[in-house]
């Protein structure tokens, strides 16, 4: 065995972020090396390993009354395995030329290097933070981390009015409406877009903006912030757009996240359009052959249109943390890429997605025909059958399913699976009309409302010359 960086024959395995990716690798990574061969070291800057952010905004709105609840795997419990992990250390510099990191304790602001022969980046995302006047101020929250939320509960218990504004209306801010909502706070939501939830196309989104104004969420579209107002104190006041200003006791930032890669930028690893690290299949950082990545700091291939998006979700996070500690640990294993599937809810709406919208198909040059019905979730005489409205991309002449989009109460969400198990197959439209799926009146009708719209849009594609 060759010598190490580290010295002697044992390798060591640094890594950045002790969250789902990186932890993830670390932990797969041990399970098929021993200590004697391998040493992991991990630098988490905050507070907590482990946990799912996914969970915050059901935290923040009380449906998770503990925050223990949203940790996998403590601190202890990866040192107890064999993880020298580091807590409220930040690396703040990668020597990829000598294969080392200099990282900082963020209490005492001490320095050092460490040497490594395999480096993970799972540096995560961080939330957009417009350069707005106020943006910095007191009472002001991005909501990414565990800590942050922390932050904002902190910030809630504290205040004794009930006002709150959140900017932004992707999945962070129309969940965080929600807990809000939740919380009895009078809820403004300030969205650039002309319809929440820019991850659907219009059209759908404007069933979520009925749906979450029925809730009581005051809805202002199509409106840029200018500046937080603050008060005598410095404290967030208001939120501004050129034409009003909404008071806010507290200000959320849903706004989404951008991949955390300054560091990695700065080292000279490749990134691509959205900032995020390129790898190979493997999760390997291309051109680099020690260094890997994974989690919402990478891009990814989307499988439907061919083109690498930024898309930040705990699922591809944990599948990329096993991917690496495998093939760091002696084995082998790749992440093909993604068909983009996403599902949320705003209280009793819940809202899917999967593929392309009509925009994602136009810049990857396709030619598509949509359909979209309407049916219920289960038999119509079965008692509690809800209305959902089902919307269907399909590739113009060979009819391959390109997109689905779903917006309805209980029992919408999941079905978008369906779809995404069909792109991932790349099924045409005509095909998925054959699906044996599971049926009973309590469950669905007859036709599924997937296969509905599937038959519909055989139809369309067939109708054009």
């Amino acid at each position: 065995m060759s010598m190490s960086r580290a010295g002697g024959t044992r390798q060591r395995l640094v890594v950045i972020g002790g969250d789902a990716a990186g932890m993830s690798a670390a932990s797969q990574a041990r399970r098929l090396k021993d200590p004697d061969a391998l040493e992991i070291v991990a630098f988490e800057r905050g507070h907590f390993t482990s946990y799912s952010a996914c969970g915050i905004p059901y935290w923040v709105g009380g449906d998770v009354t503990d925050r223990d609840q949203l940790i996998a795997r403590t601190p202890e419990e990866h040192r107890a395995r064999g993880i020298g992990l580091r807590l409220r250390t930040e690396v703040t510099e990668i020597d990829a030329d000598r294969g080392r990191v200099r990282a900082r304790d963020v209490d005492s602001g001490a320095d050092s290097w460490t040497s490594y022969d395999h480096l993970v980046i799972a540096t995560g995302a961080r939330p957009v933070r417009p350069p707005l006047p106020g943006v910095d101020a007191p009472g002001v929250h991005g909501v990414q981390t565990l800590d942050d939320g922390q932050a904002l509960l902190d910030t809630l218990t504290r205040t004794r009015a009930r006002r709150a504004v959140v900017v932004g209306a992707g999945y962070i801010g129309v969940e965080m409406a929600e807990a809000l909502i939740n919380r009895g706070y009078e809820v403004t939501v300030v969205n650039r877009g002309s319809e929440p939830m820019a991850t659907l196309d219009p059209d759908m989104g404007r069933l979520v903006h009925t749906a979450m104004e029925g809730l009581g969420i005051t809805m202002v579209n199509d409106a840029e912030v200018t500046k937080i107002l603050t008060g005598d104190d410095g404290r967030a006041r208001a939120v501004a757009t050129e034409d009003a200003a909404f008071p806010a006791d507290v200000v959320v930032l849903g706004i989404g996240v951008r991949p955390q890669t300054a560091i990695a930028r700065a080292a000279g690893l490749p990134l691509g359009d959205h900032d995020g690290l390129l790898t190979d299949l493997a999760m390997r950082v291309r051109g680099h052959e020690n260094i890997w990545a994974g989690g919402d700091c990478v891009e990814v291939l989307d499988l439907v249109s061919g083109r690498e998006r930024h898309i930040a979700l705990g699922t591809h996070a944990n599948k990329h943390g096993q991917i690496i500690g495998t093939n760091i640990g002696g084995g082998y294993a790749t992440f093909p890429g993604v068909v983009g599937t996403a599902v949320s809810k705003v209280c009793d709406l819940e809202i899917a997605r999967t593929g392309l919208r009509e925009k994602d198909a136009h810049r990857a040059g396709l030619k598509f025909e949509t359909v979209t019905i309407e049916s219920t979730s289960r038999a119509g005489y079965y008692p509690g059958a809800a209305l959902m409205t089902v919307k269907m991309l399909a590739e113009h002449r060979t009819g391959r399913l390109l997109g689905v989009q779903i917006v309805g109460r209980e029992g919408a969400g999941k079905r978008v699976d369906i779809a995404a198990v069909a792109l991932t197959a790349g099924m045409t439209v005509e095909q998925m009309t054959t699906l044996d799926l599971g049926y009973a009146p309590p469950f669905s009708p007859v036709w599924d409302p997937v296969l509905v719209a599937a038959r519909k849009a055989v139809r369309a594609v067939g109708q054009r010359p």
